[in-house]
């Protein structure tokens, strides 16, 4: 039986600050018991913002979700257990404390399943909007595509300047 098909994301909710802790704890879980075919994959999806400090401009990164960690896995009691176990984390999420997956829609919405390159419909040189994040509604130009990191670099108009913005392929939206 092939647990790639099988696997389902879910949302694991954290004590605020121990997002980071727990998704490595949760991947030394992995490699400790032999589960790379149980928990398939970890991930805190983070999102750039522009923060002024003295008078500078400064791109920063920040968690999208604060308090919450995305697992890919096969879900069963064990792998409850040992997740639920973890210092910082203070459950799945889900009516009545249950794990409740998240629906294709969810997942392709928060940018956690690899959009496929035949469903990318932008070019360099594009005009694109952006959809998400802390640069919404910004227009700009596409400057390079990375189908490995499933990124765009896009120059945007910050501050009457033309601003190199890397952004993933759901951030944005061809106009």
């Amino acid at each position: 039986m092939d647990n790639q098909n099988q696997a389902l994301w879910y949302v694991v909710h954290t004590y605020g600050g121990y997002e980071t802790i727990v998704a490595d704890n949760i991947k030394k879980i992995i490699d400790s018991n032999n589960l790379g075919d149980k928990i398939l994959r970890v991930e805190i999806p983070m999102e750039d913002d522009v923060v002024e400090k003295n008078g500078k401009k400064k791109l920063v990164q920040r968690k999208k979700f604060p308090c919450y960690v995305f697992v890919k896995l096969v879900f069963d009691n064990d792998i409850w257990f040992r997740i639920t176990n973890i210092r910082g984390a203070t459950g799945f999420c889900g009516p009545g404390g249950r794990a409740l997956p998240l629906t294709k829609e969810e997942v392709k919405r928060m940018g956690l399943e690899l959009i496929e390159v035949e469903d990318l419909d932008i070019a360099v040189g594009d005009a694109v909007r952006v959809v998400s994040g802390a640069l919404e509604n910004f227009i700009g130009e596409v400057m390079e595509i990375s189908i490995e990191k499933q990124k765009v670099k896009v120059s945007v108009s910050m501050f009457d300047r033309p601003t190199p913005v890397e952004l993933g392929f759901n951030e944005v939206e061809k106009l």
